[in-house]
């Protein structure tokens, strides 16, 4: 077990990242990783860690799991190391889903990776289609972002007000501001380039990203910035009844567009000394 502050990468990178603990580290066997962020999912990290066994998604690429802090007991390392997981970090310091993203993604990149391909833990998404944005990294691509909502793309049960939100204002103001047809920007089912998170006018290892910021401010700036984008069609079913989902109530959607906003106008940009 390895402890990791956040100022083991300012120093030596300049990086702002969360502290974290490396619960898990196996080995490095891929050009490839597979981000996991995960937060009490319970049973469904399970049937996703299992079907991606299954598959055979570990002899592909590696899996690193980013656990904001379980309390369920779903992560126990017998049950990882059966389902061929590489790593298991646990943040320690404060953030919701930004700050998860930025301990995995600075571990993933301190590692050597070439590109990171991102899943949620809640098992909505066909970890199949994770060989579609391993492709796109292989062909140059810089950022794929899955849609269900192209040819080919599968969406199942999606909550009426999510759909409608996603068609109508988050994917058309993305569009509009970023330069890039967009269509399902709100998944965090995505593949990034090692160039592309590396570039310093990208630079997501900053505190301003600390609950759902990052995804929407890397959709806006990849295009903007001329990274090779592209949107793979994917298969995303939502569960009847108990939709799981860490945002949810007036306060969490009037949140994700005020971020949607901040976003477009630039808000999270870095800022360069003259």
């Amino acid at each position: 077990m390895t402890n990791l502050s956040r100022e083991d990468f300012l120093s030596t990178k300049g990086w702002e990242v969360p502290g974290f603990r490396v619960d898990l580290w196996a080995r490095k066997t891929s050009r490839w990783c597979v981000v996991i962020p995960v937060i009490n999912e319970g049973e469904r990290i399970k049937r996703m860690l299992t079907k991606m066994h299954e598959i055979g998604v570990p002899s592909v690429t590696d899996i690193i799991i980013i656990d904001g802090g379980s309390t369920d007991g779903s992560l126990a390392l017998d049950r990882l190391n059966d389902c061929g997981v590489a790593a298991l970090l646990t943040k320690t310091s404060e953030g919701k889903l930004s700050a998860q993203l930025r301990c995995a993604y600075a571990f993933a990149l301190e590692k050597g990776y070439d590109g990171i391909v991102t899943i949620d833990g809640n098992d909505k998404d066909d970890p199949a289609d994770i060989a579609g944005f391993v492709s796109a990294l292989e062909n140059g691509l810089d950022f794929a972002q899955a849609s269900r909502f192209i040819a080919q793309g599968v969406g199942k049960n999606t909550p009426f007000i999510r759909e409608i939100a996603i068609r109508l204002i988050h994917a058309p103001m993305l569009s509009l501001f970023s330069g890039f047809k967009w269509t399902d920007t709100t998944q965090g089912f995505r593949a990034y380039s090692r160039k592309f998170l590396l570039d310093e006018r990208v630079a997501p290892f900053r505190d301003v990203f600390m609950q759902y910021e990052l995804l929407a401010y890397l959709s806006y700036r990849g295009p903007k910035l001329g990274f090779k984008c592209i949107e793979l069609p994917t298969t995303r079913i939502y569960p009847v009844g108990d939709v799981p989902t860490k945002i949810s109530g007036l306060s969490g959607n009037v949140d994700l567009m005020l971020t949607l906003v901040k976003a477009c106008f630039g808000f999270f940009n870095p800022k360069f000394k003259k």
